[in-house]
């Protein structure tokens, strides 16, 4: 693709650019993610057990997940900045309506609808991107929105957890979607607009032929089970590790327990090294690394020392952030056409695991403790080592199938020069 005319890295539309995304992965994420710290609370306020106060979350995830296949063709029709503008005021309104909710099925009801309009950011940012950067500069500035994910999912935790410290959590819910109506407002005025978009109608005929196809296809399916359930473990350590920190002995404040979300810096860290490591070491044998840190993460959490329990969640999360980064990126290199597409079914398959396992995960902790839920995290880890397994004798055949048929290539071309 002649990508001369794009925005180049270090321009002025770069930088406006970069914020104005930054700020989508941070409002979308803030909000989305905003309930999880708050669980207890819910517990104690609506009389509810811990996997129904879980559904605050659950149900956001869970309608994320089914939207998102067709989001992007969606803004193939409507266009990428007015769909991402749209998608951020409205989840910001509806966190103000979340605050206004003064029963749990009218609060789950307007974080059903969150779910759905957040459909409208995460693959129609990255479809943004692809479309508007140079060559040269659409790295970086994916980098740059995936920051934005990770810091929007963990200061939203921390500071709607701070501020339910000095107000209550209705108060902080509602301070949190000012604060997100504003940055989305902002978000308008900076991202620069489409140049080289170019309107498609919407056809869903074939958009479901092209998601078919990707199901089909064993590689991509065992991906899409991976992110179900690494991301079905990760989110149900951190749903109910609160509960466990907040009661004896640990008898810790809900502000202390959010730092533990400060974890999420490290697994940043983590995914960035593993990454860099891709070339030289190949995804299977790092993504099996991976799971084994993740594995030997939860494992310490048994261990009934805080310093124990806090080291084994951050080195659970560095595992964690690993393999997504190993597997998301997998989807891509397995995939030759519709990569959007494939991309979205895996969120679909990961926002899955986050929605099922996340209140699942409840009844576990309400029954066994917190023992239980490291057993059902150890179960996840487990069959996501058998797929990771079958992934890779899989690679190793279609590696051989490409030689065999270069090899084939080159005696066919060989006889030719012959005959001639």
């Amino acid at each position: 693709m002649n990508r001369d005319n794009y925005i180049e890295r270090g321009s002025r539309d770069y930088q406006r650019a970069n914020l104005a995304l930054f700020i989508a992965g941070f409002v979308s994420f803030s909000t989305l993610y905003a309930f999880q710290p708050l669980f207890p609370l819910l517990v104690e306020e609506f009389s509810v057990a811990p996997a129904t106060a879980s559904l605050s979350l659950s149900v956001a995830t869970f309608a994320l997940a089914w939207m998102l296949p067709i989001s992007g063709s969606i803004s193939d029709s409507t266009g990428r900045k007015k769909l991402m503008g749209l998608a951020l005021v409205l989840t910001s309104l509806l966190s103000l309506a979340c605050a206004a909710s003064t029963v749990l099925p009218s609060l789950l009801l307007v974080r059903l609808l969150q779910g759905i309009v957040l459909a409208g950011v995460p693959a129609v940012a990255m479809a943004y991107l692809n479309d508007e950067m140079s060559a040269r500069a659409i790295g970086p500035a994916m980098g740059l929105y995936i920051a934005g994910n990770a810091c929007g999912g963990m200061t939203g935790r921390i500071l709607t957890v701070l501020l339910a410290d000095l107000f209550p959590w209705r108060t902080a819910v509602a301070l949190l979607g000012v604060l997100a109506v504003l940055l989305s407002l902002l978000f308008w005025w900076l991202l620069p607009p489409s140049r080289h978009f170019q309107s498609q109608p919407f056809q869903l005929k074939p958009l479901s032929l092209s998601l078919i196809n990707h199901l089909r296809e064993p590689g991509l399916l065992s991906l899409f089970t991976l992110a179900f359930l690494f991301m079905g473990g990760f989110v149900t350590v951190y749903n109910y590790a609160t509960f466990y920190l907040l009661a004896p002995p640990y008898n810790l404040s809900p502000s202390q327990v959010a730092l533990i979300f400060f974890a999420y810096a490290f697994g940043a860290a983590g995914s960035s090294l593993m990454g860099g490591l891709t070339q030289r070491m190949g995804r299977p044998l790092l993504l099996g690394i991976a799971l084994a840190i993740m594995a030997a993460g939860i494992l310490m959490t048994l261990y009934a020392t805080l310093p124990a329990i806090i080291g084994g969640i951050v080195l659970f999360t560095i595992g964690f952030f690993g393999a997504h980064a190993l597997a998301s990126a997998w989807v891509g290199v397995r995939t030759p056409v519709a990569r959007a597409q494939a991309s979205s079914l895996y969120l679909l398959a990961y926002y899955l695991g986050s929605s099922i396992s996340g209140t699942g995960g409840g009844y576990v902790w309400s029954f066994w403790g917190w023992p239980g839920v490291v057993g059902l995290v150890v179960i996840l880890l487990a069959l996501a080592t058998g797929v990771t397994l079958f992934l890779t004798r899989l690679e190793g055949r279609t590696r051989q199938v490409e030689t065999d048929q270069q090899l084939s290539s080159e005696n066919l071309r060989a006889r030719s020069l012959s005959i001639r």
